[in-house]
C-alpha cells in the first residue's frame, strides 16, 4: 500500500465540493498500475468520492452512503476504469481513505 502525500486534490469544479474530509490518502500497488496504464488520475477519482459521487453503486448502497453522511459510517464508492472495477473506501472515522481494485479487496 502506498500513502498519497499530504497533497490538495486539484480543483474540480465539475465535481463539486467535498461533503466530508477523506483523512490520509492510501493506493494500492495494482491500483496504481492499472490507472496509470490507462491514464486515469486517482485524484479525480478521489474528487469524485469526497463530492459524494458514488460512481456505480447500487440504490442501496447510495442510501447507505447518504445516511453515512449523517451518522459517521463508513462510505463506499465504486467506480469502472477500463473494465476493471475499483474502490474507494473512507473509514467512519474519515480517517482514512483507500483506493484499491475489487480482486484486492
Amino acid at each position: 500500500m502506498t500513502v498519497i502525500p499530504n497533497l490538495s486534490l486539484p480543483n474540480h469544479r465539475q465535481a463539486g465540493s467535498p461533503r466530508f474530509s477523506l483523512g490520509r490518502l492510501l493506493i494500492t500497488p495494482g491500483a496504481i498500475d492499472w490507472l496509470a496504464q490507462h491514464h486515469v488520475s486517482v485524484f479525480d477519482l478521489l474528487a469524485r468520492h469526497a463530492a459524494g459521487d458514488w460512481g456505480d453503486v447500487c440504490t442501496e448502497d447510495a442510501q447507505a452512503n447518504e445516511a453515512a453522511l449523517r451518522y459517521g459510517n463508513r462510505l463506499l464508492s465504486v467506480y469502472v476504469v477500463a473494465g476493471q472495477t475499483c474502490y474507494a473506501i473512507t473509514e467512519a472515522t474519515r480517517e482514512a481513505t483507500t483506493f484499491l481494485l475489487s480482486s484486492e479487496y
